[in-house]
């Protein structure tokens, strides 16, 4: 839960940063790399080096998160915090149809389900049903959290690749690395990579690295082992709802009834899609025999 409210705040603190996408996205990871090497350098000497490919995966991992975070900072500015990490929050789906199409992974049932509910809601987010849609181009900022949660779910399943299940700080510090990089890169192509930025945007952009990149990361990484699928499921579509709520609060963003409607959709989709539903009603009638 800790992780997924870390997560949670990241778009906010990239409001409050009121910089450019790709310059968020750089020193989001640009900060983080220093405390990642000092945990990663800790986490090898109790439990040994990681091989080359691992390196290399985790790497590539970071170019398929830069573009993400790319994505998701111009969304942000398009549909606004909360409603651009609801789309991006898709991910889980993306990832089920991608190893389904690309892994030859047979989906469930409950997924082929989960996806047009999940995309009725993109629909209502997007305002072209209704009126008074919150963003300044609504419709633009879903196509960019679609393209993110595709770059997130690319992230994910190539830093799964390279996972041997004892190391976590390695694999995301290389990640980062390439992440700063590859998200400096874009920037200086697009053109909106701005110099150091001062203060307080730097002070918002150490903290988006501090609790997003690190410790909401860490934790995560650490938690999802060991704890039932279906508790780390519902633990982590805590993420979207706290955003929403959270920037209503804090930036006063203001979704219609329409796109809030939407919001709803898309949670009660991932939920059908990843949650396993029928393992929570047997494991509560097992506890109710013991």
């Amino acid at each position: 839960m800790a992780g997924a409210l870390c997560l949670a705040f990241s778009g906010i603190l990239v409001v409050l940063a009121a910089v450019s996408p790709s310059t968020a996205a750089t020193f989001r990871a640009a900060f983080a790399i220093p405390p990642l090497i000092a945990l990663a350098w800790w986490e090898q000497r109790r439990q040994g080096p990681r091989t080359r490919r691992q390196r290399l995966l985790a790497f590539a991992a970071g170019i398929f998160f830069a573009a993400d975070l790319t994505f998701f900072h111009h969304a942000i500015v398009a549909v606004g915090a909360g409603l651009a990490t609801v789309i991006a929050n898709l991910q889980v789906l993306v990832v089920g149809v991608v190893a389904w199409l690309v892994l030859g992974e047979r989906p469930s049932n409950r997924l082929l389900a989960a996806v047009p509910i999940a995309l009725i809601g993109v629909v209502l987010i997007s305002g072209v049903v209704g009126s008074g849609a919150y963003g300044s181009d609504p419709a633009l900022g879903v196509v960019l959290g679609l393209a993110a949660a595709v770059c997130y779910a690319g992230y994910l399943l190539v830093l799964r690749r390279g996972q041997d299940g004892r190391h976590v700080a390695g694999p995301i510090m290389d990640a980062t690395i390439a992440t700063a990089i590859f998200a400096a890169l874009g920037g200086v192509i697009v053109g909106d990579l701005q110099p150091i930025p001062g203060w307080p945007a730097v002070g918002w952009l150490a903290l988006l690295a501090m609790s997003a990149q690190v410790t909401g990361g860490l934790l995560i990484a650490v938690a999802l082992p060991r704890l039932p699928a279906v508790t780390t499921s519902l633990l982590l579509l805590s993420q979207p709802v706290a955003s929403v709520l959270l920037a209503m609060l804090i930036v006063r963003e203001a979704p219609s009834v329409e796109q809030l409607a939407g919001v709803a959709l898309v949670i009660a989709g991932v939920a059908l899609g990843t949650v396993p539903f029928g393992r929570m009603a047997g494991g509560r009638r097992r506890s109710a025999t013991m």
